[in-house]
């Protein structure tokens, strides 16, 4: 409860900082538009052409932009904003007042993950959920249990993952603070938005299992049009938590290694 109690203090706090400026509201409406346009229209060209590509149709491929939409928005609403104070430009660990984070008693990694918000994301959010029950109205499937069951799963592994592979580059910020390695994530992320069957064969390799941004987004629309198989699913939900547990682990291992403005 202390810690759920912790989330809202973070995002009453953040939510009052971003009202402050509310014409951002509209920058952002109009920004999501038209992020969401671009991709719907580059698919709509794409499927013009030809009627399925490695297995994916129209629909299916709409589900995956929709996953790919909703997981930039996670990401914009509380993990990037969280980590980027702490590991981005002109961030904590580059400054070196990350001491006074390291006073406050509370878990560190907890802290840092969920401390600040970006409420006007949740434009963000809502187009995504609309493109993906959009999605789901054009498969015309019929949505079993099981698949419903597959995609939380596997949609809850893509959040983690993407988590996971933030704090992971984050945390290697503590090495060399100079050096903003969250952007390798955000280049590689922009490739989540296509199938990775599509790439080649190497790129795929590590799309997947390297740099995981094919599995957080391929994997949930796989599920979301059934196609997902058992094997698939269970090695991605182990993969996730071998990937949550090495990220924590690296974050850990760099905090040992954090030298304070004092010293």
């Amino acid at each position: 409860m202390r810690y759920l109690k912790l989330i809202g203090a973070f995002f009453k706090i953040s939510s009052q900082a971003e009202l402050a400026y509310r014409v951002n509201f509209f920058i952002r409406l109009l920004h999501s538009g038209l992020n969401l346009l671009t991709g719907v229209l580059s698919l709509v060209v794409i499927f013009n052409q030809v009627e399925v590509i490695k297995g994916w149709d129209m629909p299916a491929a709409l589900a995956l932009l929709g996953v790919y939409l909703l997981l930039g928005a996670l990401r914009g609403l509380f993990i990037g904003p969280s980590l980027e104070s702490v590991a981005g430009m002109d961030g904590e660990i580059w400054t070196g007042t990350y001491d006074f984070t390291l006073l406050r008693p509370v878990d560190q990694q907890f802290l840092i993950s969920v401390r600040h918000w970006r409420i006007f994301a949740l434009v963000d959010l809502a187009m995504a959920l609309g493109l993906l029950i959009y999605a789901l109205v054009t498969l015309g499937t019929q949505l079993t249990i099981g698949m419903l069951l597959s995609f939380t799963l596997t949609l809850l592994a893509g959040v983690i993952l993407l988590y996971a592979a933030l704090l992971a580059f984050s945390a290697l910020v503590f090495w060399n603070p100079s050096f903003l390695f969250t952007w390798v994530i955000n280049d590689l992320f922009q490739l989540a938005r296509y199938p990775v069957g599509l790439y080649p064969g190497w790129l795929r390799l590590v799309l997947t299992w390297v740099i995981p941004v094919g599995l957080m987004t391929t994997i949930p629309a796989q599920a979301l049009v059934g196609t997902l198989s058992p094997l698939m699913l269970l090695l991605t939900l182990a993969f996730t938590l071998a990937a949550f547990l090495g990220a924590t682990w690296l974050f850990r291992q760099g905090l040992k290694r954090y030298t304070s403005a004092s010293s």
